[in-house]
């Protein structure tokens, strides 16, 4: 699977620009604010129906413009789709394949299937536990429609839930039957949401851990642990124990939504301990074994975007990483950055397809 073409109208600081690309290496470099990273944040759209850096569309209209669209020519297995994305404000937002508009937009989730790697990472490890839920979430709903549904479901009824609270804790009532209503559906969903993401967790670290080892030279001993209130006891139950915190809070205080990972390297907490280069590694190599594990479900190889990365890595890593991701191992790969001699001395080392563009004010220039 490659995008062959894609083109730009009105979207962040482009108000027309159109690429042709190729199905190995396709380099961006430029200053910082030139409009790199908004063309890697086009090609996510295209595969999410939403930006990876601004999800509310409207701030993804060019200043003083009413509209976006985003086009993308993509060939997978010998066939050619040709996808739209578009919004207007005051509109809606519309995604079209050959033409033809989705009733729904997430039946469009995994069919072109992309992972990015990206500086805004870096809050995998910094912020609270809703990022790591969602990065989790992210990977399974491009490959499990009813994950995707089951996600959806469980998050309208926790909804519904903590409302419900709140309205009684306002009249000074606790009404168990209501609520209990409530328990099953979240329950059910609750279940199935907590098995696949274990079952996901179990494959994943192994394939991260190897990742790791391949960009480190160092004999570094990784951890990914699972945090989940459902590990070790049943959610019916847990839900029964919380009611008293529940109705005093007006909150669930139990389910997957509290769900958390821990990283650390050799038993110290990445956040606390690891160093800026040990925290860009730990992030590529979860990245990469997430690529990996699209790629084996999926049985055809995602899009690659590699956004500033080189930041925070010393040479060797640079080297090892791009000889890496050079292999027809991972198709088509984008990579943006800043400094023109290095990437060029980067790419003079790949003997697979390659291309090279300059961007400047908005504008795209093929180089190679």
């Amino acid at each position: 699977m490659f995008l062959e073409r894609i083109q730009l109208h009105n979207f962040k600081n482009y108000h027309f620009t159109e690429i042709e690309l190729c199905e190995g290496i396709n380099a961006f470099i430029g200053k910082n604010g030139s409009g790199k990273t908004n063309v890697l944040d086009a090609i996510h759209y295209l595969s999410m129906c939403k930006s990876y850096l601004n999800t509310i569309d409207r701030q993804n209209v060019k200043f003083q413009e009413v509209f976006f669209s985003i086009f993308g020519d993509w060939q997978h297995e010998k066939e050619k789709y040709n996808q739209q994305c578009s919004f207007k404000i005051g509109g809606k937002k519309t995604v079209k394949l050959n033409k033809k508009e989705y009733d729904r937009i997430s039946e469009h989730i995994g069919k072109f299937p992309v992972v990015f790697i990206s500086p805004y990472d870096i809050d995998l490890i910094s912020e609270g536990s809703e990022t790591r839920r969602k990065w989790i979430d992210g990977i399974l709903v491009q490959l499990d429609k009813r994950y995707l549904d089951d996600l959806i479901r469980y998050h309208k009824v926790l909804e519904q839930r903590n409302a419900l609270l709140k309205n009684m804790h306002e009249h000074r009532i606790f009404d168990r039957e209501s609520i209990e209503i409530w328990n099953i559906s979240l329950v059910e969903t609750g279940n199935r949401i907590f098995v696949k993401r274990k079952a996901f967790l179990e494959e994943f670290i192994p394939v991260f851990n190897d990742f790791y080892h391949q960009l480190v030279d160092d004999n570094e001993n990784t951890q990914i642990s699972y945090r989940s209130q459902l590990e070790d006891q049943d959610f019916s139950e847990a839900l029964i124990a919380s009611e008293k915190k529940d109705a005093y809070t007006q909150y669930t205080n139990v389910g997957i939504h509290k769900d958390d990972l821990s990283f650390s390297i050799s038993e110290y907490p990445v956040k606390k301990f690891g160093s800026q280069g040990q925290q860009k590694s730990f992030l590529i190599a979860l990245r990469l074994a997430q690529f990996d594990w699209i790629k084996k479900q999926k049985g055809y190889t995602p899009i690659l975007l590699l956004d500033d990365i080189f930041d925070k890595l010393d040479h060797s890593r640079v080297e090892k990483l791009i000889s890496l991701v050079s292999t027809k191992y991972f198709g088509q790969v984008f990579i943006t950055d800043t400094d023109e001699e290095r990437m060029r001395s980067l790419l003079s080392k790949i003997s697979s397809k390659k291309k090279l563009f300059m961007v400047d004010r908005s504008e795209v220039i093929n180089l190679q």
